[in-house]
């Protein structure tokens, strides 16, 4: 399916080796293969937030700087396979986002369906696996932090929160980040919003709860990070309080302890 004119399913921005942090970008890129064509597509599609996370991709390099943290990010659109799905669930490879029918979609044979997951979906996880096997065998902390962005209003309805902090109630580190985002913004941070972090989260289940990581799924509202000046303020921002989150709770839960 990938041609050799197609780009890498992951982008990796390295980062240094005393940064406890992670960054993961599953919905950062919007690229398709060129076999796949638009995916039969209307005009504009890959501008919107059915194809990708907008913003990420900035807001993640720029905090990777700020932290000296990697970051690894997927290149291509999540209409294409989103990885943050389980494979064969639901969504992982959709036929209809928010109303938008894509009919490249339609109608996919076992061959083409396995050829999205080894040649996008597998290189990215297996790229997430591979660095914390690494920081794992230099007996380094990890908390994984996965970068998300929602739009400003859905299906009619407002979101008022600027960032939201989805968890499942069990993550010092979630929790730690929703209460200094709320000295930051009050009420508009959102707890479990717009989202809640349930059985359709993918990647953060599957690298941090067999290594017993701790981790932060973090939602930033999209008019907010949709230009560079937007980008560089959360980065900002994000990168005091990630430090403070860790700082105040880094707790030995590395692979092993």
């Amino acid at each position: 399916m990938r041609s050799s004119d197609d780009p890498s399913p992951v982008t990796v921005t390295p980062g240094g080796d005393c940064s406890p942090f992670l960054l993961l970008g599953d919905h950062a890129g919007r690229a398709i293969p060129r076999a796949l064509g638009d995916l039969g597509l209307p005009a504009g599609a890959l501008d919107r937030h059915i194809a990708w996370d907008i913003g990420v991709a900035g807001l993640g390099a720029r905090l990777s700087a700020s932290l000296g943290a990697a970051f690894i990010a997927q290149a291509y659109s999540r209409l294409v396979i989103d990885c943050n799905r389980v494979p064969g669930s639901e969504g992982s490879i959709p036929e209809v986002s928010d109303g938008v029918q894509i009919p490249g979609n339609r109608g996919l044979d076992e061959t083409a369906i396995a050829a999205r997951l080894g040649e996008i979906y597998q290189p990215y996880q297996d790229a997430i696996a591979a660095e914390l096997d690494r920081r794992a065998a230099r007996g380094q902390p990890t908390l994984l932090v996965s970068l998300h962005s929602f739009t400003p209003v859905f299906q009619g309805q407002a979101r008022p929160w600027r960032m939201g902090v989805l968890h499942r109630q069990d993550s010092d580190l979630s929790r730690r980040v929703l209460g200094l985002l709320r000295a930051e913004f009050g009420e508009d941070a959102g707890d479990n919003e717009p989202y809640r972090m349930d059985a359709t989260d993918n990647t953060v289940p599957l690298h941090a709860d067999p290594r017993g990581l701790d981790y932060l799924e973090l939602e930033v509202r999209q008019d907010l990070i949709a230009d560079a000046a937007g980008q560089a303020w959360a980065a900002s921002l994000l990168a005091r309080v990630l430090t403070q989150a860790a700082g105040d709770g880094l707790d030995g839960r590395v692979e092993g302890r």
